[in-house]
């Protein structure tokens, strides 16, 4: 396994794959994703241990789209049954997954117990709660700092986790090792994946935008909430079909290169 340094405009490139690879398969994608969703939630939901077991599934889950992403890409019609790519690679590479799992669940309460040192677990106990910050919480400082160390340990643990199932699973990589190893990448192609993130940016600003103005002109401003959360869906699904292509291209995965897909 070799780390490949990219330029910059790779982030450009992976928006376009990602889009143009969920367009060949949409209906397989989506529904992938909606099925992601589904996992989710239900987990979320067992009592006592719903949350953790939540993040527990998260890596496995992750790489069950991923896995798509790439079958799609070959013009192949991902079935359901490769979502669960994670539980069907062996004995090993199961409990490695799992051992991820673990390891996520870890450093998100570790996100969660950092941010709760800045306003006594305010923030943290309304997060935990699914609950949205009430205005007050949102102008009292101590909430405020809380909440961007919250973003920003959050978005440090996303990188250490982008690559790593993908890691654990393609390359039988370790887990600590794979969690490593994806942060190095993200770090060393820090261009590309900011380029990446503010292009997804910009074109969710860009469609809630436009159906805010599209509803505002026929007068019925309800029908950007209706049309706003399913389309919404659709981008979210779009953007983690893109993440394959930067697994892809951040490390040496085969003949299919960065080199090969940007001229």
């Amino acid at each position: 396994m070799k780390l490949n340094i990219v330029p910059a405009r790779a982030g450009i490139q992976w928006v376009k794959l990602g889009i143009r690879t969920f367009m060949r398969q949409p209906i397989a994608l989506s529904g992938l994703f909606f099925m992601f969703l589904a996992v989710m939630s239900v987990a979320g939901m067992v009592p006592v241990i719903g949350l953790a077991l939540a993040l527990a599934l998260l890596p496995a889950c992750t790489l069950g789209l991923m896995a798509a992403s790439k079958e799609a890409m070959t013009g192949k019609f991902p079935m359901p049954t490769v979502f669960v790519s994670a539980f069907r690679a062996g004995r090993q590479q199961l409990r490695a997954m799992m051992v991820l799992g673990l390891l996520y669940g870890a450093g998100f309460w570790v996100v969660m117990g950092i941010s709760a040192l800045f306003d006594g677990g305010n923030f943290a106990g309304h997060y935990m709660a699914g609950q949205m910050p009430t205005l007050e919480m949102t102008q009292q400082p101590g909430t405020q700092i809380a909440m961007l160390v919250f973003m920003a340990l959050q978005l440090l643990l996303s990188l250490m986790f982008w690559h790593a199932p993908a890691l654990v699973h393609w390359h039988q990589v370790p887990p600590i090792k794979s969690v490593f190893f994806s942060l190095v990448a993200c770090m060393r192609n820090f261009w590309a994946f900011t380029l990446f993130g503010l292009i997804w940016m910009a074109i969710l600003i860009f469609i809630v935008l436009l159906i805010s103005i599209v509803a505002s002109l026929v007068g019925n401003p309800q029908v950007a909430g209706l049309v706003l959360l399913p389309v919404s869906m659709l981008i979210a699904a779009m953007f983690f079909t893109s993440t394959y292509f930067s697994f892809r291209d951040c490390f040496d995965t085969g003949p299919s290169t960065l080199q090969e897909t940007i001229p």
